[in-house]
């Protein structure tokens, strides 16, 4: 999967289809329909993650449907782990993360769906952008996914 970030970069995520299958499954099908071109990474938090994949920009939006977990015990929240951002239990949709640092307090809670492999720094600058701070730590400049595709190996 590849995230052209408006004015930062490119970022190269491999995606595990075998830990997560369902998950991975809606992320390709979202990201071929052109649903993540011209979203937002809408919440930053300094040495944590970033997220985006929401159609209203601000957390609160998901595809219309909900995909339950798959949580894989021998997958860790490592820096440069994309996994499923939700509400709640079994509740994931569109919306993604990326870890900023290890976040062990993570493991077995959300669904691990790949890693970035290419453009952590591009991840590391987006991670270093201003917020408004807690409680939405939006970004004052958008951080915009301008173009995301998958490459097919």
């Amino acid at each position: 999967m590849h995230i052209t970030v408006k004015n930062y970069g490119e970022i190269v995520i491999k995606l595990y289809p075998d830990d997560a299958p369902k998950n991975v499954k809606n992320i390709i099908e979202l990201t071929n329909k052109g649903f993540y071109n011209g979203l937002k990474f809408h919440r930053i938090i300094k040495g944590f993650v970033i997220q985006g994949g929401c159609p209203k920009g601000d957390g609160t939006g998901d595809p219309g449907y909900e995909i339950e977990d798959e949580i894989s015990p021998k997958l860790k929240h490592l820096k440069g782990t994309v996994a499923m951002a939700n509400r709640g239990p079994n509740t994931n949709g569109s919306q993604f993360y990326i870890c900023l640092e290890p976040q062990p307090r993570l493991d077995g809670r959300y669904t691990i769906i790949g890693e970035v492999v290419e453009g952590m720094d591009v991840v590391e600058k987006i991670g270093d952008v201003t917020t408004s701070g807690p409680p939405f730590d939006k970004p004052l400049v958008d951080v915009i996914m301008e173009k995301v595709w998958i490459e097919e190996k």
